[in-house]
């Protein structure tokens, strides 16, 4: 049965051990779809440090953009996370050159892929960040990119069974619609 579980908070709130530990509960072997491009060598490390906590239990996939082309039926899948998701959509790295798209062709884009992805018969839990509960940046880009991660975030809380808001490392169940 599809189930879509979405997981959010602040940075270093305890999403993605969250994630991590509900994925457990359901499967001895789920998948961890890593969504990060590694920018640089600090960020590396935190992607080796990251799988290395996991185990070799977990089926690990790395996939920037086009999560839907992994067939996933029956498997519980941890895509970590929906703001690096974002960022792939936001910046399109072409021919070594950056290309900024409209944050409404970069979301249109970020619907349709979330929703060929969720087509499957599986159990989706998908972490995020609210980057958008401080204060309004003077930067015009950050701006446009806390749009459009507000945004996906709203069309992925819409379509989800379940949304968990991690405070202070504290899950708290904000939606619930199995009627737990």
């Amino acid at each position: 049965m599809r189930k879509i579980i979405l997981i959010t908070g602040g940075q270093r709130s305890g999403k993605s051990i969250e994630a991590e530990r509900l994925a457990l509960s359901m499967s001895h072997n789920p998948i961890y779809m890593a969504t990060a491009h590694i920018w640089d060598e600090e960020f590396r490390l935190r992607v080796l440090h990251h799988q290395e906590r996991r185990g070799s239990q977990w089926t690990n996939i790395e996939e920037e953009k086009w999560l839907s082309r992994h067939q996933v039926e029956g498997r519980v899948v941890v895509v970590d996370c929906i703001t690096l998701w974002c960022t792939n959509f936001f910046f399109d790295r072409t021919a070594n050159e950056w290309e900024q798209p409209s944050v409404d062709e970069a979301l249109q884009c970020l619907k349709d892929e979330f929703d060929r992805f969720t087509q499957q018969d599986a159990t989706f839990i998908f972490v995020t960040n609210e980057i958008g509960s401080g204060g309004v940046s003077d930067n015009a880009i950050q701006r446009r990119f806390t749009d459009l991660q507000g945004w996906m975030n709203q069309y992925v809380a819409a379509k989800a069974d379940e949304v968990v808001l991690m405070v202070s490392g504290i899950a708290v169940k904000i939606k619930q619609t199995d009627g737990e």
